[in-house]
């Protein structure tokens, strides 16, 4: 794996061993945000690390990674005195089987740089561009997921829309017997509608949420410092590592207008759903007993 970070922008790219040769199989590119870009040059390049190892947690979990780069992350990561972000981002590489050697290799270093530089001089480039050379073919097998959760004084709920590769539309409402936040809904819409992908047999899944938080916190962007939001975030994680891949994107609240509608009717009333509409109810927390 190669790293690359300037001043607005993180990259990486995967590459395996085959008949001697190294493939690119993987390689995204992520603006930085907020506070990310007065990073240290070090610090963003631990922060590509961690951002790669929770979107393709399934291939760190399944091999050695070896991580090729000039710069010292592992002195980084090793510092007695670091505190933060720092000190809770050993903890997490910690679970997978990294190693760092010395760069020996340039041609996927200069992939690396160039979609860092892309992302840092084309307007209008997403958080994340992912292209995988290696399955073509992947696009068709995609499935996509519009989940949206909603708290009131008249009662919490989520809606959840699953869409199949052929456009075939699962659609669920839930209502939640406890006491959630708004966030806390978000979290449990996205966590039922991952279960449901998971029993349809999905593999490749495009997560879509409104809520900004919920997806930064998913996509790394930001901390979960809230204990209950850590939890939540430690939950998806963990049904995420099942799929093969998973993404997750805020989309405008019109984008999301179905899956908000099946939130709202939840929260107050269910009885008026149509009966195309499958309705659950939950008793307890997703991360409760856990």
């Amino acid at each position: 794996m190669y790293l690359a970070a300037l001043k607005k922008a993180i990259s990486f790219v995967l590459v395996v061993e085959r008949d001697g040769k190294r493939i690119p199989i993987h390689f995204v590119s992520r603006a930085l945000q907020g506070p990310e870009v007065n990073y240290q040059a070090l610090e963003k390049l631990v922060l590509a690390l961690v951002y790669v190892a929770r979107r393709l947690r399934q291939y760190f979990q399944a091999h050695k990674v070896d991580v090729l780069t000039s710069y010292s992350i592992k002195q980084v990561l090793l510092r007695p005195e670091k505190s933060g972000r720092l000190a809770k981002w050993p903890i997490e590489l910690g679970e997978h089987d990294i190693n760092y050697h010395p760069q020996n290799s340039i041609k996927a270093q200069t992939l690396a740089d160039f979609l860092v530089e892309i992302s840092e001089t084309i307007r209008g480039v997403p958080t994340t561009i992912s292209i995988d050379p290696l399955e073509p073919e992947a696009d068709k097998e995609l499935w996509k997921l519009y989940t949206d959760g909603v708290a009131s004084k008249e009662g919490s709920g989520a809606g959840l829309i699953l869409q199949s590769p052929k456009g075939e539309e699962i659609t669920c409402a839930l209502r939640f017997d406890f006491q959630v936040s708004n966030n806390e809904a978000e979290y449990e819409a996205l966590l039922a509608a991952l279960r449901l992908a998971k029993e349809v047999g999905a593999k490749q899944l495009a997560a879509l949420s409104d809520l900004l938080l919920i997806t930064n916190q998913i996509n790394g962007t930001y901390e979960a410092k809230d204990p209950r939001m850590q939890k939540y975030l430690d939950a998806v994680h963990s049904l995420t590592s099942t799929f093969i891949n998973f993404s997750i994107k805020q989309i405008s609240r019109e984008e999301n207008a179905k899956a908000d509608a099946l939130s709202k009717l939840a929260s107050t009333s269910y009885d008026h759903l149509t009966k195309k509409v499958l309705v659950e109810v939950l008793p307890e927390r997703s991360i409760d007993n856990q």
